[in-house]
């Protein structure tokens, strides 16, 4: 026996193999539980690496969605500064938290018209936009999304909901 090397010892209630002098069986356990037992342990793996493989590919469909733009079909994009100043000018404010100059801005917009990508119900808030000679509140509006001062989510209609252009704050659009 090579030094520092110390003989494996029997485990209790073991019998000894024969074939394989160092190891030991436990008793009670027949060659076909065990071939059973590894089998049953190869399925659960199998299983375990294909429940695995599933959520991966979930997972980075989830992340890949979350990375593109949402923007929803038939929705362009308009730079910022293509917009009128006044646009400009409630973009500002936004982000600024305030002061608003009509009642209804920062108020709930719910989408009847299911323009925008649909969310939850309180997920976009209007603000006014200017209109030069207008004595209303006239037809222009930003409408923001989920936090409006950071969200980076913008959308512009000059036509009192019918149509929105998301806002492009960058030279480039977001996710390309």
């Amino acid at each position: 026996m090579a030094a520092g090397l110390i003989p494996r010892r029997k485990a209790a209630g073991s019998r000894h193999d024969e074939r394989n002098p160092g190891l030991a069986k436990p008793s009670g356990l027949w060659p076909s539980a065990m071939i059973m037992t590894t089998q049953l342990s190869k399925k659960i793996v199998t299983w375990l690496c294909a429940l695995l493989a599933c959520v991966s590919v979930g997972l980075a469909a989830a992340i890949a969605q979350s990375a593109a733009p949402p923007a929803a079909p038939g929705i362009s994009w308009v730079d910022l500064a293509e917009l009128p100043r006044e646009a400009r000018d409630t973009l500002s404010l936004i982000k600024a938290g305030g002061p608003f100059p009509y009642d209804k801005d920062g108020t709930r917009f719910g989408n009847r018209e299911r323009v925008l990508p649909a969310k939850a119900p309180d997920h976009y808030t209007e603000y006014t936009v200017r209109t030069p000679g207008e004595k209303t509140r006239g037809a222009r509006r930003i409408v923001a999304g989920g936090e409006p001062r950071t969200s980076g989510e913008y959308y512009y209609t000059d036509d009192h909901y019918k149509t929105f252009r998301r806002i492009r704050e960058t030279g480039s659009k977001p996710g390309s």
